[in-house]
């Protein structure tokens, strides 16, 4: 695994453009709910509704084309996402309101995460389930 201080040595908190999109193409909608710790790294086009709060955790990792929601329109939940510390989402997941991954929680692609996940565990599927 690559060293977190050499990878993020020049590591700047992202700014957002009139549109609320990054310079790394990820956008968030309602930014003054989403809280990000130092030396997270979010893929581009990856959607995140902080409308509830989105708080990423430091050395966090989310992959591309992930969706983030602290509302849910469909099914009227809303609720606050915590992503912890050294946690890592794979690409093309989604995470509905109120779940908490825990810190260094290990997330596969394209899964469905509706319920937290414990710290330091593998969770992957529709919907996400703990395999490890």
């Amino acid at each position: 695994m690559s060293n977190p201080k050499n990878r993020f040595k020049d590591w700047r908190r992202p700014t957002f453009d009139r549109n609320g999109m990054t310079k790394w193409h990820w956008t968030c909608q309602h930014r003054e709910g989403l809280k990000l710790d130092n030396n997270t790294d979010i893929g581009a086009f990856t959607y995140i509704n902080a409308k509830f709060g989105v708080i990423i955790g430091k050395n966090a990792q989310i992959g591309s084309h992930c969706a983030i929601y602290s509302e849910s329109t469909i099914d009227d939940k809303q609720g606050p996402v915590v992503i912890g510390e050294g946690a890592r989402i794979g690409s093309h997941t989604i995470i509905m309101p109120g779940v908490n991954i825990g810190e260094n929680a290990v997330i596969g692609a394209h899964s469905f995460v509706k319920a937290d996940i414990p710290k330091n565990s593998v969770a992957y599927g529709v919907p996400a389930k703990v395999k490890k």
